[in-house]
């Protein structure tokens, strides 16, 4: 039972397909079964707080309903909180004239490829973290496919480049080292049988390094146990939604390979918005033949995947009391 057993539920899909709406839902129907939920919107183009009727959600835990928090992360404002701490910390160990120039660095780095990404997923790290301790269920509602494929796929990516500049520290520390061994030392080589044994580890090394040292071995071990919830499908799952439309069934496919391949626990489909069998007149009827043939592609194309069928709605889906009658569709469909 994905909503009784896991601790994790990433929602993911082509835009425009129902993510929010399903990701609301579950997230109602967990809290009705006692599960004391928070629910992540990392998708830029917010839309929680309309899910839920709601003016505003924003980047505070908002509680939308018994058991039921909520709280959306934006991108932007991430970048924005995450260079800002960078460059303090680059100001403790620079001179004041460095200054302009490592604020220049800052504006530089904020327009870089996958800046976004290695913000959010930071935040998205210690929001799991946060969540694990608060909360029985963390269900996120993802950015379309493309941008969950490329931000599932950073732990890994940013714990090899973390690593790398553990390494590149490393080799500096031993530089100043050797130098060291080259001037007066003053009395530095002489061991102290009484010095505190934990200070061994960084013994002689400098603010500066410490410091850097610090700060990319707490990344790193934060994003190992990122990785590793990600990849362990007793505690997390992911569930993608697409419509029985040529499109979306073939950005899934895309989509399940890459997870495949990353070894992520997908969990199943939520096939969304399935014309009802009394849906009627001639444009409806020609409609459905067309969506009965993508039906079967995806019965035959994702035959290994476990499938919740949704049926299409009159109306918009919107507010806590239409959240709760598509979580009963939900349940309904097996979920």
């Amino acid at each position: 039972m994905l909503l009784t057993d896991k601790k994790v539920l990433l929602i993911g899909g082509k835009g425009g397909v129902g993510k929010t709406t399903m990701s609301s839902a579950l997230a109602v129907l967990a809290s009705q079964r006692g599960k004391k939920v928070l629910l992540v919107s990392t998708d830029p183009a917010h839309s929680l707080a309309d899910a839920f009727g709601r003016e505003k959600i924003g980047d505070k835990i908002t509680r939308l309903a018994a058991n039921l928090d909520a709280l959306e992360l934006d991108p932007d404002e991430e970048v924005n909180q995450h260079l800002a701490k960078v460059s303090a910390q680059l100001k403790r160990f620079t001179r004041p004239e460095m200054y302009a120039e490592i604020e220049r660095q800052m504006r530089l780095t904020r327009q870089s490829p996958g800046a976004q990404e290695a913000a959010m997923l930071e935040r998205i790290a210690h929001t799991i973290e946060l969540g694990l301790t608060d909360y029985d269920l963390v269900i996120f509602d993802t950015a379309p496919t493309g941008h969950t494929l490329r931000l599932l796929s950073l732990p890994e990516a940013m714990a090899a480049w973390t690593q790398g500049l553990l390494s590149a520290n490393k080799r500096s520390e031993k530089l100043g080292e050797v130098l060291g061994h080259l001037t007066p030392k003053g009395g530095r080589d002489i061991d102290n049988p009484l010095v505190d044994p934990a200070e061994l580890a960084t013994s002689g090394m400098d603010e500066r390094n410490r410091a850097i040292t610090e700060t990319l071995l707490t990344r790193q071990r934060l994003l190992q146990r990122t990785r590793e919830l990600l990849l362990d499908k007793k505690r997390t799952a992911l569930l993608f939604v697409l419509t029985p439309e040529k499109l979306p069934i073939l950005e899934t496919g895309r989509a399940v390979q890459s997870l495949q391949h990353e070894k992520l626990p997908l969990a199943g489909l939520i096939v969304n918005r399935i014309l009802p069998a009394e849906a009627d007149g001639a444009f409806l009827a020609k409609r459905r033949n067309q969506e009965q043939s993508h039906l079967q592609q995806i019965e035959q194309d994702f035959s290994q995947l476990p499938r919740y069928k949704i049926p299409l709605q009159a109306t918009d889906i919107q507010g806590l009391a239409a959240l709760e009658l598509m979580a009963n569709l939900l349940n309904n469909a097996g979920l």
